[in-house]
């Protein structure tokens, strides 16, 4: 064989090999920012909740997702252990992440931002869309009001018996 025919084979291989390394890191990182879990510290799990790790065991966290509130997660399922700053920031909200708005702001709805009110129709010509109820004296639209059914049956009946 030649060197042509081998040359795809070893660009896969080489490839597979990079992409399993560089998964492989990950999983080390993962784990090892896991094992820096102590009791006290703000973590995010991969659902986005954030809590408190009150205890650690060997597969499992016990975390306090609020006050009195705790529940038992994988420790797998801890997607990020956050510094506390961080942690504090997010949770209890410290004021300097509001949001500071410079320029004009829109109203969630266009009523406001016109100023005539004179074609504004009034409420009194509501228009009704929905489906007007048929009164229980009324005709069936085929004109038999008290026809039999073909079978001789009520409704709800069967042959069973």
């Amino acid at each position: 064989m030649s060197l042509v025919t081998l040359l795809p084979f070893i660009v896969l291989i080489g490839a597979m090999f990079l992409m399993t390394r560089s998964a492989k890191k990950k999983q080390q990182a993962a784990a090892q920012m896991r094992d820096q879990m102590q009791p006290g510290t703000g973590v995010r799990t991969i659902g986005g909740m954030y809590a408190t790790v009150k205890e650690l065991h060997d597969d499992t966290v016990l975390l306090e997702v609020a006050p009195g509130v705790h529940a038992i997660y994988a420790k797998n399922a801890i997607g990020a252990v956050l510094a506390d700053e961080e942690y504090n920031r997010i949770v209890h909200g410290d004021g300097e992440g509001d949001l500071k708005v410079d320029g004009p702001v829109v109203p969630d709805d266009a009523s406001s931002l016109t100023d005539d009110t004179d074609s504004a129709p009034s409420d009194d010509a509501k228009i009704d869309l929905g489906k007007k109820p048929e009164a229980d004296d009324a005709e069936p639209k085929d004109g038999k009001a008290d026809a039999e059914p073909k079978d001789g049956k009520a409704d709800g009946e069967t042959d069973a018996k």
